[in-house]
């Protein structure tokens, strides 16, 4: 059984959902893939796992680090899995790039290169967004792209986290925005 709650972040209303393994998604209120993966018999309930998840986001977002992590399930194709695995490893207040992902992506699997698309697209199907920082990844030039809950938010949460933003920049177009 999945439950959900909801939650007001400094950027906009938030569900959060769990089972009773760990939190299983972490969706701005109107971002693309929104609930992707929810249960239709969730029920709106208060959970453990909420608590803690609840106490991460209000430490994340009074702009420190949380030095703990709420319990997850991370539901995924093994390589869906193992790319997250790696962006829950891109330390708070930095960036990597998707060709940085899949060069050690690539390297755990023994094979000569893995692609930069392939990881983007794990990348962009994180359930668990902020948590599993898929907002610390950018494009290789640079370019702030491909994050679900829209450009401003990742903006938004990487000047949260005081990234320089100096060297990143939106894309003019593409399907990336």
């Amino acid at each position: 059984m999945q439950y959900i709650r909801r939650y007001e972040s400094p950027l906009g209303g938030v569900l959060l959902a769990c089972d009773d393994a760990g939190l299983t998604g972490l969706w701005f209120e109107g971002q693309k893939y929104f609930a992707r993966g929810l249960s239709p018999e969730h029920k709106e309930k208060d959970h453990p796992h909420f608590e803690q998840a609840v106490r991460w986001l209000d430490i994340y977002f009074s702009g420190r680090e949380p030095d703990f992590m709420p319990p997850l399930h991370l539901t995924g194709s093994p390589f869906q899995l193992a790319v997250w695995e790696v962006l829950r490893r891109i330390p708070y207040g930095t960036v990597a790039t998707y060709g940085d992902i899949s060069q050690i992506i690539a390297r755990r699997r023994g094979v000569p290169r893995m692609s930069a698309q392939a990881v983007g697209g794990a990348v962009g199907h994180n359930e668990i967004s902020i948590i599993v920082p898929c907002h610390r990844v950018v494009g290789t030039n640079g370019s702030l792209t491909g994050y679900a809950g829209g450009i401003q938010k990742k903006i938004r949460l990487l000047a949260l986290e005081k990234v320089n933003l100096e060297k990143l920049f939106i894309p003019s177009g593409g399907s990336a925005l």
